[in-house]
């Protein structure tokens, strides 16, 4: 199944550095999301766009993970030459990711 069929997702941008929150929509697949998608994972789906680390941080109270990701954006929205230099497609294509 694909993650967005489970959880839906914002982002943020501030300089190099996006975050991707991806949120369950039911606190029953909370679980099922934070085994699937890691830090590891989401490096990797962005393997062409982020150069430095993917960090992830917990929010079980909310049903969510949140993705901060450094030296993301081409050098930010001022330096890059990227059509979406906010990132916010990012988004879109992680939660076209595969889960189990």
């Amino acid at each position: 199944m694909k993650l967005h069929e489970i959880a839906h997702s914002r982002t943020g941008d501030k300089g190099n550095i996006s975050n991707i929150s991806v949120i369950a929509y039911d606190m029953e697949n909370y679980h099922q999301i934070k085994q699937s998608v890691t830090a590891e994972r989401v490096k990797h789906c962005f393997s062409g766009i982020v150069e430095g680390d993917v960090v992830r941080y917990e929010l079980p109270s909310i049903g969510a993970l949140n993705f901060v990701m450094y030296q993301a954006l081409g050098g930010g929205v001022t330096r890059s030459l990227a059509l979406d230099i906010h990132g916010k497609s990012l988004s879109s294509a992680l939660l076209d990711l595969d889960i189990e």
